[in-house]
């Protein structure tokens, strides 16, 4: 007989709107049935939500895997991760970890990202394979899709601090990507790479500038031509001077699924890397404002592990910056389960519905009015088996993560320091 669990008295949030149903039940790690009275049929483990909220695994759309996020990211009811640079042993360790263990996260990839010699990230991963100009884009496209990648990530303007793909590079690269039916990501970190990477037919853009203010009419651009953003406002903020990681860390909701070396992690000051001014923050959940309200598709991610992130736990973070750049709770949620399910053709989750993966959270807040009742977590399904929530703390892959995670910072904050040495001497050896 197939295993079932029924869940019932539940606000079931569908990954876009509020439903009238109150139990959904879940039949091998599907959903067969959602219903507005009881589902439940003999022999089901019933599970009463009491009141409190279901909603779709929550989707990070912007992560770098290391060793143990994949667990740490379940924790807080994120069921996939959408990583956007690692090596292909990497990716596939990863991938087969969550084939083969319901107690991790499901992961897609884009494995190496191109980017121009000696661009960025190399600090973090070289060496790997570069794209040189216009000519190498086609093969590069064709390797990466023989190392599995799900969907091509491409490097534009860098800061100033790396070298950068150049206009015609990054339109080959987008035309080798779309001729073999892969959505193309982009990492800017300005307002000219915005215009850069539009123009060259990007699908999705990976960060939100701060350097300054969108053109209104480079939005109304973006909007009309369906390109998606992920703004990571969670790394955003901590890399601007914020102090996103500790307000994650004072959190008990989600403190206490981090572990002591966490907390102290993201409550520790942000490495001080010199060099220039920093732009304020708020300009950044403004340009986020500025793109809600032209109707451009917004994605949540959290860019972990980066300074002041952590796996999981910062998504809930992301979706509260969201909801104070000017999105409804609503908005905010679907941008974190339907909307990057849609964008990324996951097309068997993201949403409640019969017939899709049994990806759910239950909280027992409502988060469609407080946002940060996400964080209230009850349950977790993956593919319909419920998540052990205090698997990871003081495992072994927390310990394996929490060294992958010191030695890449260490290597970025070095040269980093490096580069914006070599900067600040150039004039003055002019």
């Amino acid at each position: 007989m197939a295993a079932a669990t029924t869940i019932v008295n539940a606000r079931v949030f569908d990954g876009t709107r509020l439903q009238r149903w109150t139990s959904v039940r879940i039949v091998d790690g599907w959903i067969t049935e959602c219903a507005v009275a009881s589902a439940a049929q003999d022999g089901d483990e019933v599970v009463d939500a009491a009141g409190g909220t279901l909603f779709p695994g929550l989707i990070d759309a912007h992560v770098h895997i290391v060793p143990g996020a994949l667990e740490q990211s379940l924790t807080f009811g994120v069921t996939t991760v959408l990583d956007m640079f690692s090596k292909p042993g990497e990716v596939a360790r990863a991938k087969e970890q969550a084939r083969s263990q319901r107690g991790a996260a499901d992961v897609l990839s884009s494995g190496i990202g191109a980017t121009a010699p000696g661009g960025h990230p190399s600090a973090m991963y070289a060496p790997f394979r570069t794209v040189a100009g216009p000519h190498q884009a086609e093969q590069f496209v064709v390797d990466r899709i023989a190392e599995g990648s799900d969907y091509l990530k491409i490097i534009s303007g860098a800061g100033g601090l790396w070298p950068s793909l150049d206009a015609a590079t990054i339109g080959a690269l987008v035309a080798a990507a779309h001729a073999r039916g892969l959505l193309v990501v982009a990492h800017v970190s300005s307002g000219a790479g915005v215009e850069e990477v539009v123009s060259g037919g990007v699908d999705v853009i990976a960060h939100v500038p701060a350097d300054a203010e969108l053109d209104q009419a480079l939005v109304a651009r973006l909007a009309g031509a369906g390109i998606a953003v992920g703004p990571t406002l969670a790394t955003v903020e901590n890399t601007l001077g914020g102090s996103g990681g500790a307000a994650v860390a004072a959190d008990p909701r989600l403190a206490g699924g981090l572990g002591e070396e966490w907390v102290r992690r993201l409550t520790a000051e942000a490495p001080r890397l010199g060099g220039r001014r920093l732009p304020p923050y708020s300009r950044a959940e403004a340009n986020v404002r500025l793109l809600a309200a032209a109707g451009v598709t917004l994605l949540a991610g959290t860019d972990a592990p980066n300074p002041g992130t952590v796996f999981g736990a910062s998504l809930h973070r992301e979706l509260e910056l969201l909801v104070r750049s000017g999105l409804d709770p609503a908005q905010a949620l679907a941008a974190a389960t339907s909307a990057p399910a849609r964008v990324f053709g996951l097309s068997d989750r993201g949403c409640v519905g019969t017939g899709l993966r049994a990806d759910l959270v239950l909280v027992s807040g409502d988060p469609l009015q407080d946002i940060t009742e996400t964080r209230s977590i009850e349950r977790i399904w993956r593919g319909g088996t419920a998540c052990d929530r205090h698997s990871f703390v003081a495992s072994a892959a927390e310990t394996e993560q929490l060294e992958a995670f010191d030695a890449q910072i260490a290597k970025v904050v070095e040269a980093v320091r490096q580069r914006r040495t070599a900067a600040q001497r150039r004039p003055e050896r002019a």
